[in-house]
């Protein structure tokens, strides 16, 4: 907008001031050309005055050095009875032109070489006619006409750029008060919800400042009460979840029982975990700064460890790869123990009793591949697989599993695809980046071109998308 405004200006200006310039400019030249002949008429009328009385060559001499340069002034006075022809000064007309002159007894101008003669008829007494003859020159014609021109040409220039000053400091009122209020949105849409814009600058401006502003401390409030909604459901289960405690402490000793108060425990820490989170305004997943993260394998090996139970009681056969060595990654171990629970839990929900499940880890030098592969039905349409809240539809699916596996990859940059295993059922490939790239917004879900270009380095078992059923 500034610039354009600038332009209009400078459009503008630049048309009025050669409307008026131009013309300006050949006024100036003409009103040049009229005194330069004004002034050679006021050279031949002082020598008129004398050829009426006189037409002596030596009287005359002296009245032309007397009324001007003697280069430019001629005098022609024709041969009369008993007298010859008279010539003085030097003739530059030619001789039809003078002859014209005397014949049609009024003044006249004709073009000569390096200007113009005017050629101004007198009567003598003899009632001759004779011809004064003034020289002008054509830099007398063009006297003061170019430093007039270039005062012109100065002044409109220096409109233009006054027009162009002026135009900027307007565009530059209107224009600041619409960056910040983008400015705001950008900050606001990135998770600072402290960003406001100053109600300054138009009245249509100040109107969207104002209602950004508004809708700013809408979405405040929307949030608070969703984090206070979320922490009073999180607190509704605590009733439960002490019966529960009751009742898994009276189970006595033995395998099953361990694992079911230790299943109760880690609950209740899930629970308490989830209201301190939603009290403080939180976000359960973060960009972990350099030197923090977690061991990928280690956390593999211990959620692998708390499920292999649950799997060896149902006969279902477990694979894990890539746990030998330590593998760092960029996010909370809590975080990433969440995630594989999520698909951990998916497997043992939606197959069936015996089916084999496998969990391999590929480290790469910028990213960490963690796929998650079964050998049950696969999925029907992994579109509404991954759209946080739709699910499978059946009993116990919210819909909310893979979000927040996704949330989790794209929070370091990664992205999350669901495709075909090696087992013939689905895979869950989880993409870790290492080299700390700003986080795949929402909506995107690694679908661009840099997408593309990490399944192409993707070392692991590949994923063909179209698998045969819905995770939630």
């Amino acid at each position: 907008m500034r610039w354009a405004l600038v332009k209009v200006c400078v459009a503008v200006t630049t048309m009025v001031v050669v409307a008026f310039a131009v013309p300006l400019g050949l006024v100036i030249r003409e009103m040049a050309r009229d005194r330069a002949f004004s002034n050679a008429e006021r050279e031949a009328a002082a020598v008129a005055p004398a050829l009426s009385i006189t037409t002596d060559r030596d009287q005359l001499e002296r009245v032309v050095v007397s009324a001007g340069s003697d280069a430019g002034l001629a005098v022609h006075i024709p041969a009369s009875s008993g007298t010859n022809a008279v010539d003085l000064g030097r003739q530059r007309a030619a001789d039809p032109d003078i002859e014209t002159t005397r014949r049609l007894g009024r003044a006249s101008t004709t073009e000569v070489s390096g200007g113009s003669t005017l050629l101004q008829p007198v009567a003598l007494s003899s009632g001759e006619i004779a011809v004064v003859e003034v020289y002008v020159p054509d830099s007398e014609v063009s006297n003061g006409v170019g430093l007039a021109w270039a005062v012109l040409a100065g002044v409109g220039t220096a409109l233009v750029v006054g027009s162009v000053a002026v135009a900027d400091r307007l565009g530059v009122r209107m224009v600041q008060p619409a960056q910040r209020l983008v400015e705001g949105a950008h900050e606001l849409g990135e998770g600072k919800l402290g960003a406001r814009v100053p109600e300054e600058g138009p009245a249509e401006l100040r109107l969207a400042a104002v209602a950004f502003n508004s809708m700013a401390d809408q979405v405040v409030q929307l949030l608070a009460n969703e984090r206070e909604l979320a922490a009073d459901l999180s607190h509704r289960l605590r009733t439960p979840l002490t019966v529960l405690r009751l009742n898994a402490a009276s189970l006595g000793d033995g395998p099953a029982a361990e694992q079911t108060r230790a299943a109760v425990a880690q609950l209740e820490h899930e629970v308490d975990t989830i209201i301190r989170t939603a009290r403080e305004a939180k976000p359960q997943t973060t960009v972990a700064g350099p030197g923090a993260g977690c061991d990928a394998a280690e956390v593999v090996r211990e959620r692998m460890a708390f499920w292999s139970a649950l799997a060896e009681d149902e006969g279902r056969k477990v694979r894990v790869a890539g746990v030998e060595r330590p593998v760092r990654i960029p996010v909370a171990r809590a975080d990433l123990a969440a995630a594989l629970d999520a698909l951990l839990g998916n497997v043992f929900r939606h197959t069936p009793e015996g089916t084999a499940f496998a969990v391999d880890v590929h480290n790469g030098d910028d990213a960490v591949i963690v796929l998650v592969s079964d050998a049950g039905p696969g999925i029907t349409d992994p579109e509404a697989a991954m759209a946080r809240g739709r699910g499978s539809g059946s009993a116990g699916s919210t819909g909310l599993g893979l979000d927040i596996v996704r949330r989790l990859a794209e929070s370091t940059g990664g992205d999350v695809r669901l495709g075909s295993s090696v087992l013939g059922g689905t895979e869950v490939r989880i993409w870790l980046q290492l080299d700390g790239r700003a986080p795949v917004r929402r909506g995107h879900r690694g679908r661009g071109t840099g997408a593309v270009r990490r399944q192409r380095r993707h070392t692991g078992p590949t994923s063909a998308l179209g698998s045969r059923r819905s995770v939630p």
